[in-house]
């Protein structure tokens, strides 16, 4: 096989890749298969990392508390033993029992990364394209709201419906569960570009297309290349 040929039989090749990567898949029944990468807002991976920084925000925040309990000369899971009232009631403040204190801080970390899926999903769908400072403000819009909402249109009459006390209220002061939900959302916002959607490029990436000069020698791809190693073949 010449050396022309076998350049031409290579970029043929090359095209007919590009154009199957092009082409739907379907399935036996003619419905097209799942596309990669995915067309429009990719749901399922913003809500995976929606997850993991919600921890992440948690993580932090939790730290903030511990470091700040500390430095007052309180317990240092001080709010996680207030948080635990919810299911316990008032015996949790004063509990220091190593299961229940690991079980609320999971309890922590699991509600973070609720709210965090909440958190990516508002940013990466509403502020895809803002501007660090814009996003910054939302996030301390969605943190503040967050406090609001959990502390004061929730937990305030649900926590006394239950369980008969208001604990979560009366024990957190009101600028330090403020602090708590911004410190969560800062975190988020720092981190949030780690949930950006980049697909990998395909893996003909760079390959030459139909309308390349390299792929204008034919205008059917596959009968093209079929005649050409046919012939090669045949010469051989």
């Amino acid at each position: 096989m010449d050396h022309d040929t076998r350049e031409r039989l290579i970029n043929q090749y090359l095209v007919a890749i590009r154009n199957l990567e092009a082409d739907e898949a379907v399935d036996a029944s003619g419905q097209a298969t799942s596309h990669w990468p995915p067309r429009g807002y990719y749901l399922l991976f913003h809500v995976v990392v929606g997850t993991a920084l919600g921890m992440i925000g948690a993580t932090v925040s939790l730290m903030v508390n511990v470091a700040g309990s500390l430095l007052v000369g309180k317990h240092p899971l001080e709010l996680i033993r207030v948080y635990l009232t919810f299911p316990m009631g008032e015996s949790a403040l004063a509990t220091e029992d190593g299961k229940a204190l690991f079980v609320g801080c999971v309890l922590y970390l699991i509600t973070g990364g609720i709210y965090g899926v909440a958190f990516h999903l508002a940013m990466s769908w509403y502020f895809p394209g803002a501007s660090l400072k814009k996003r910054f403000i939302v996030a301390n819009i969605m943190g503040l709201g967050l406090w609001i909402v959990n502390f004061y249109l929730i937990l305030s009459w649900l926590q006394p419906v239950l369980l008969g006390g208001n604990w979560i209220l009366t024990e957190v002061p009101f600028y330090v569960a403020a602090f708590t939900h911004l410190v969560f959302a800062w975190t988020l916002w720092i981190v949030e570009y780690w949930g950006r959607f980049e697909p990998p490029p395909p893996a003909s990436a760079g390959l030459p297309t139909a309308d390349s000069p390299a792929a204008q020698s034919t205008d059917d791809q596959g009968a093209a290349v079929a005649e050409d190693v046919k012939e090669a073949e045949q010469g051989e």
